[in-house]
């Protein structure tokens, strides 16, 4: 990694690019940035960097292309790199080869799935935090990681999507999982087993791996990723086996990082200190135990950690409860996956949903959370692959499609909610489908929500 003087090609000038151009710049590299969109790329101008938009091939004196973890392999910028025998990786493994040449490098527990990515390794930043370890959460989480790593945290709860994955050839975290599989980003990669191939890549390298015995992709790619000499830990809803955390009655327990898994057990907080709760955050939580007991936290420091964690934003978040209806902000749920364990921890819900889907199909959720759906409000792109499975799975069930026509399309949307809900349901923003095609991020929708709410309070 001695860039010194070497001409080294950024793609992508977002918030990866800029921690990417900056690292090399101070390393020496003599930086190229390129961008397809010249304003982001402008924001760039303060940094000691060559900007050019819309290149398709690198400069003439590339040795290293470093791309943001959007763009696609077959970007012509990226395959004529590849066709010249230039080397192209991501920003995750820029971060471990420099990592990998500090003095006391930072320990890597690693988080990937389709969904609960991001709640994981902000319980597991918590539980290190509990146990007095300078430790942060990083990676697709919104801090790149190669900002954490240039800090000098001495521990990093990475989160690493799909895209960063493929980009990652020599990465080997000291504990890695893979939470659960779902079809997502089928556009990106190219099909469903490419999707699950490129997530199973985390465990290469890895001292522990971690698995969800509750999910077969997650055993399937455990299975197929280890090491002979990886030490293999699983985690279930049910009743742990020896080697295995899992749920007792209303206890988290450990009967892998114990003396006598056979005979004892560490608890490790009840299923109230879970928030937020539902199945699919208990799974996270033994997750992310079973990362931190592996390099020697605590049980103590888990049951601390996890009772002092707070959920991000729009993440089953409940905004309000109006006359006896609760409205719940879940926007984060950009999948069907994750609007299915959303949806399931309600009872009677009038679901809000739409988008962009991906590729990914719907019926299967439709089907599952059916006898649970009051009503459904349809908004965006794919509105029209929701009503379908609507129709096939859930026939009785009221559907109202909002479309461009309404004022404001949110706003529309939870108004014709209020109108289906009755006391002791659920307003559900969940809407298991991408959010670029009306707002800049799930974050976005979120916050339109969560303000089409407050005009219904006022």
């Amino acid at each position: 990694m001695d860039l010194a003087g070497v001409a080294v090609c950024v793609a992508g000038a977002g918030v990866t690019g800029r921690s990417v151009a900056a690292a090399l710049s101070d390393m020496g590299a003599r930086v190229t940035v390129t961008d397809a969109d010249s304003e982001r790329l402008a924001r760039l101008d303060d940094l000691d960097v060559r900007l050019v938009p819309g290149l398709d091939a690198p400069p003439e004196d590339t040795r290293l292309v470093v791309t943001s973890p959007g763009w696609r392999p077959t970007a012509p910028l990226l395959t004529s790199a590849a066709a010249s025998g230039i080397e192209v990786i991501g920003d995750v493994e820029l971060a471990w080869r420099i990592a990998r040449e500090r003095p006391n490098p930072p320990t890597w527990l690693a988080v990937t799935g389709t969904n609960g990515k991001t709640t994981t390794v902000g319980m597991v930043e918590s539980m290190l935090r509990a146990a007095g370890i300078d430790a942060v959460a990083c990676g697709n989480v919104g801090f790149a990681v190669l900002d954490a790593v240039l800090a000098g945290h001495s521990t990093l709860a990475v989160e690493l999507s799909s895209f960063q994955l493929h980009w990652s050839s020599t990465v080997a975290p000291a504990a890695s999982v893979v939470l659960n599989v779902a079809e997502d980003h089928l556009d990106w990669h190219g099909g469903f087993t490419e999707y699950a191939e490129a997530k199973g890549t985390i465990h290469r390298g890895s001292a522990t791996v971690v698995a969800n015995l509750n999910d077969q992709w997650s055993k399937t790619l455990a299975d197929a990723h280890a090491s002979d000499d990886a030490r293999r830990v699983g985690f279930t809803l049910d009743t742990p086996r020896p080697g295995q955390l899992g749920v007792v009655e209303d206890l988290l327990v450990d009967r892998a990082f114990v003396a006598d898994p056979v005979h004892t057990a560490d608890e490790l907080g009840t299923l109230a200190d879970v928030r937020p709760s539902g199945p699919h955050n208990v799974a996270n939580a033994l997750a992310a135990a079973a990362l931190v007991r592996s390099i020697g936290v605590s049980s103590e420091a888990v049951v601390e950690g996890l009772r002092t964690f707070r959920p991000g934003a729009h993440r089953s978040v409940e905004i309000a409860e109006l006359d006896g209806v609760r409205y719940v902000d879940d926007s984060k749920a950009t999948n069907p996956h994750a609007a299915a364990g959303s949806l399931l921890a309600h009872r009677s819900v009038v679901w809000i949903a739409g988008g962009l889907l991906k590729g990914a199909s719907v019926d299967e959720l439709v089907a599952a959370v059916a006898d649970r759906l009051r009503g459904v409000v349809l908004l965006g792109a794919d509105a029209d692959s929701f009503a379908e499975a609507l129709a096939r799975h859930a026939p009785d069930v009221l559907v109202r499609r909002v479309g461009s026509g309404d004022d404001e399309p949110m706003t529309a949307a939870v108004k014709a909610a209020r109108e289906m809900a009755r006391p002791g349901d659920a307003v559900l923003l969940a809407p298991a489908a991408a959010s670029l095609d009306m707002f800049r991020d799930y974050a976005e929708r979120g916050e339109a929500f969560a303000a089409a709410v407050g005009e219904l309070s006022r």
